[in-house]
């Protein structure tokens, strides 16, 4: 069986043209046009084993209703692959996860589910395929530390983001867990303030009361705590995130920091070889512009645009049909809040017509190669 899903992943998501620009040393050229690819890009680890899993699942169980809880992962061609493969999503409206039983298969996905999501599964009987991603595991274990030990967990990530809601759930396993979810260094430094000067409690509970745990109490629940994040927010803004409150609790407390504050490094490593990658690129080359390929929904694909528009004329987008012509190219805005679909305009001159034309690329940790060697083709089409 695993031999036959190798084959049937390979065939799906694999790309000779990718293959190929790798053995040209991440480099392809045809007549004006020089493309360079990130030297770290596309499916990571996890990705890959989840979404092999999921193959592995449909085949090891026929005659059996399979489903997956959500987005196996934040790529809408693999999850529509998926649902054309028969397996059905739990988040679809059609969808009632309160009826499963035990003769239903139900996938978690990369991300993880939330300790109350799989209570549920579990009290059901139904059979659990863990796709859990190994680097959010890892998230999970220090913020259980941190509750076993009355350290409310400050995570760096979005709110409504499937792994974040997973983890955030971790720190309610014991009656002293709390946590506390932030976006980026901004609302990060409201925080800070309050625990080196407190403050308004009902004014902070008014901006953050949808971000942090039943009951939460700034006056209570911010002098011991410990630093997680989202594993696929941008590497800097995490460390800067915790750096942020170390100095915050050591203005606090002084000499006794070690009974306040503590932090360990969980950004995940997929995430940050992609980041490098895209750096090394812009700072080795002299570029026209930059592609950023992956799900408008993904974290970590947003990400990389983020570092992209700091240095290149950057535009991120959702696969090769956005490329509409030479003349016009759909893409998400840099910068824009992530949704399911995502929001998306139109730009038109984004191509030079002439000359010389070097193209930086990547493609988000859920990009499959296919929709890489896709793009690379449709953008030599356009300057034949």
């Amino acid at each position: 069986m695993k031999e036959a899903v190798a084959g049937e992943l390979a065939a799906a998501y694999d790309s000779a043209v990718v293959d190929g620009v790798r053995a040209a040393d991440y480099r392809f050229e045809s007549g004006r046009l020089t493309i360079h690819l990130a030297r770290e890009f596309g499916f990571c680890y996890g990705v890959d084993r989840a979404v092999d899993y999921a193959y592995q699942a449909r085949r090891r169980f026929p005659g059996r209703n399979v489903f997956l809880t959500g987005e196996i992962i934040h790529n809408p061609h693999v999850n529509d692959r998926l649902r054309d493969s028969g397996i059905r999503f739990l988040s679809d409206p059609s969808e009632r996860s309160e009826t499963l039983g035990a003769n239903d298969v139900v996938i978690l996905p990369a991300f993880g589910v939330t300790v109350s999501e799989m209570a549920q599964l579990t009290s059901q009987g139904c059979t659990l395929v863990d796709t859990t991603c190994g680097s959010v595991l890892n998230v999970w274990k220090n913020v259980i530390r941190y509750a076993q030990d009355g350290f409310t967990a400050v995570i760096h990530g979005k709110v409504k983001h499937e792994e974040t809601r997973a983890t955030a759930s971790q720190a309610l396993k014991y009656p002293n867990g709390r946590y506390l979810v932030l976006l980026d260094r901004d609302e990060a430094a409201v925080v800070c303030d309050y625990v080196r000067h407190g403050g308004d409690r009902q004014a902070f509970l008014d901006r953050f009361g949808h971000a942090c745990s039943p009951g939460f109490d700034p006056d209570r629940d911010l002098v011991r705590v410990g630093c997680a994040n989202q594993t696929t927010m941008l590497m800097s803004e995490s460390l800067a995130v915790g750096e942020m409150f170390r100095e915050a609790m050591a203005d606090r407390y002084g000499d006794a920091l070690p009974h306040h504050f503590r932090a360990f490094d969980t950004i995940c490593s997929a995430t940050q070889e992609r980041q490098d990658a895209v750096l090394a690129l812009l700072d080795e080359q002299q570029l026209d512009l930059m592609l950023v390929v992956g799900g408008y929904n993904s974290s970590n694909t947003c990400n990389l645009a983020r570092i992209c528009a700091d240095r290149a004329r950057t535009f991120h987008i959702a696969d090769p049909e956005c490329l509409l012509s030479k003349d016009e190219v759909r893409h998400r805005p840099v910068g824009a809040p992530s949704t399911t679909t995502g929001r998306e305009e139109t730009t038109r001159d984004w191509l030079p017509l002439s000359g010389p034309l070097h193209i930086g690329l990547t493609a988000g940790a859920s990009t499959p190669n296919n929709i890489v060697g896709q793009v690379i083709k449709r953008l030599e089409d356009f300057c034949r």
